[in-house]
């Protein structure tokens, strides 16, 4: 297996050779095992699972649930019945902050989170403070984007009772020591809320092993389609969640007057799921399956390794984060001397460069970081050396367009 031979699955990438896309931690590219799963499921058993009796619903019925089985297979959960499909990580916070944030917390009690998060991990929960008068404690890295063991001691105490952390930034790349800040919050009394969107695509994940209490993914990250997410919410903790959203399917008995609730994981997904969605999620797992992380692993340390080697002959570039390729999950956040972010992207597009510019929906990691905004560029296995020489190269190109020498 070879990165020429698997860029062959992905159509886009054959059919627009010039595009150097290195934006996939924004949304990955598909491969076409997965498109072909949508469209088999549409062509095939396009019925609405759950509630029909005949054939096809009973057949998208067992996709839908074989797809929910592999995913817990995949993420190392102790049974199906613990992993609710939803659209994407943001309504997986959402689904935790207004279910068990709200029913949970109480002024006084702490909510602490990383200044690196994610906007998704962010205004969830201070939607939860302004309700239930609970407060925001932000842990801070240290020089390379690192979680130290003593801002973890100090900021997780005995008055937190929730931890919300992104196990790998969308900005710096670093993976956060989410096992060591998941045996202190427990020691404190706390649960755990693992915003794994940036680090299912790159690593194994087993959240049995890391004992962690939600831990949620989306999807369109880790070559799935758009519009399905999963949510894992520990057993002792699903069963005495209160529903998120409600209406069809996700009761047992309606009155006039009460209703009451479906099995779990039933009772969190509301209305008509989106079962095409799940049976792509379900190949593109298979597909990551087949690649590997040892090799998904080694492709993105080699080339994060060649990108910032040449970014360092730059004395106009700053780099972001650790100076370790292999802490950088394939993500390099950088900043040029004297041009805005939003013109490098502009530049670089001119070239099918696709790069992305601005705040990354980390704000208060900008400010933390001193900087507006920045440019990322993200890897991931289906790319090649050759376009990370010619994006190097484009960059000198764009200090030229803004009127700066080579």
């Amino acid at each position: 297996m070879t990165v020429e031979e698997l860029r062959k699955d992905f159509p886009i990438l054959e059919n627009h050779p010039e595009v150097i896309y290195f934006d996939s931690a924004a949304t990955s590219q598909r491969p076409r095992q997965v498109t072909d799963a949508v469209r088999d499921f549409y062509e095939t058993a396009n019925a609405n699972p759950l509630r029909g009796l005949y054939e096809w619903s009973t057949e998208a019925t067992a996709r839908y649930e074989a797809a929910r089985a592999h995913v817990a297979r995949f993420i190392g959960a102790a049974s199906p019945e613990q992993i609710v499909f939803t659209r994407n990580t943001t309504e997986s916070v959402n689904l935790v902050a207004y279910t068990y944030g709200l029913a949970n917390l109480k002024p006084g009690d702490e909510i602490a989170l990383s200044v690196t998060e994610h906007h998704s991990n962010i205004l969830p929960w201070q939607m939860v403070r302004d309700r239930t008068g609970a407060r925001l404690v932000w842990l801070e890295p240290d020089g390379e984007g690192i979680l130290t063991d003593a801002e973890i001691e100090e900021k997780i105490g005995e008055r937190t009772k929730l931890v919300a952390i992104g196990q790998v930034s969308n900005v710096l790349g670093v993976t956060h020591p989410v096992a060591r800040m998941i045996e202190r919050a427990h020691a404190m009394g706390a649960r755990v809320m693992v915003d794994g969107a940036q680090a299912a695509p790159h690593m194994p994940v087993n959240v049995s092993e890391l004992n962690a209490d939600f831990y949620a993914f989306s999807g369109h990250k880790l070559l799935g389609p758009m519009g399905i997410g999963a949510l894992y919410v520990k057993q002792e903790v699903l069963e005495n969640l209160p529903p998120f959203l409600t209406g069809g399917e996700m009761i047992e008995y309606v009155t006039r007057e009460s209703a009451t609730w479906a099995e779990l994981p039933h009772r969190f997904e509301a209305g008509t799921v989106n079962a095409a969605g799940a049976a792509g999620l379900d190949a593109a797992l298979t597909y990551l399956e087949r690649v590997g992380f040892p090799f998904i692993r080694e492709q993105e340390e080699k080339l994060t390794k060649r990108l910032m080697g040449r970014l360092a002959s730059m004395p106009y570039i700053r780099v972001f984060g650790s100076g370790d390729p292999a802490k950088h999950a394939g993500i390099v956040t950088f900043t040029m001397e004297g041009v805005h972010p939003h013109d490098i992207a502009s530049v670089l597009n001119e070239d099918h460069i696709c790069i992305r510019a601005g705040h990354h929906c980390a704000q208060p990691l900008m400010q933390f970081l001193g900087v507006g905004s920045t440019a990322r560029a993200s890897l991931y296995f289906y790319n090649t050396e050759e376009e990370v020489d010619r994006f190097a190269d484009a960059l000198t190109g764009v200090r030229e367009v803004m009127g700066y020498g080579a």
